[in-house]
């Protein structure tokens, strides 16, 4: 019963982050690729977290933070976009990240019998993640004057509905994603 429930924790997982948001046509904005890729990216949090828990892991692993923000910020430098803006994102989705990571810790540790007894590597979860800050640095890029505007505010939160109705998020889910975009929007 345990590998049943394990194992839909880390189909759901991955199941969100690789299924194509289908509500839309076409995006509802120029930002919808990038907050689609950030609860993507937060989807990751489910298998991760389930490693973590196997394997004695920490939640918090600083390195492994630091090293995606300086990756994040070298993508950012050859972008020509700012690399201060974009650790700043970037530390929102990882503490998001890190915020669904402690709820399953803390699911687990009330009710024992749903927590994981498999998981993926941790290094596969990893690459996907790289992946996932790639795209999202590309958009950034690509969608600095939109991020930067007046009308970002509502922009921002229509596709965050949207994004959250395609992906069918969950109240903690929907939680984490405005969490890690609450920065995205900054007049300059």
């Amino acid at each position: 019963m345990t590998f049943t429930r394990t194992a839909a924790l880390l189909a759901t997982g991955m199941l969100i982050a690789s299924l194509p948001a289908t509500a839309h046509a076409q995006p509802v904005s120029p930002l919808y690729r990038l907050i689609d890729t950030a609860a993507q990216r937060l989807a990751t949090a489910d298998p991760v977290s389930a490693s973590k828990w196997i394997n004695g892991g920490p939640i918090t692993d600083t390195a492994r933070a630091n090293q995606v923000l300086d990756s994040v910020a070298a993508d950012a430098a050859a972008r020509g976009i700012d690399q201060q803006y974009v650790r700043a994102i970037f530390t929102d989705q990882v503490a998001a990240t890190e915020g669904i990571e402690y709820t399953r810790f803390g699911q687990w540790k009330f009710d024992p019998a749903t927590a994981p007894t498999t998981a993926p590597d941790l290094s596969e979860s990893r690459s996907v993640i790289d992946g996932y800050n790639k795209t999202m640095v590309d958009e950034v890029a690509l969608q600095w004057h939109s991020l930067h505007s007046v009308g970002c505010d509502a922009e921002l939160a229509g596709v965050t509905a949207a994004v959250t109705a395609d992906r069918h998020l969950d109240p903690l889910y929907q939680q984490a994603l405005s969490s890690a975009t609450r920065s995205y929007c900054q007049l300059t």
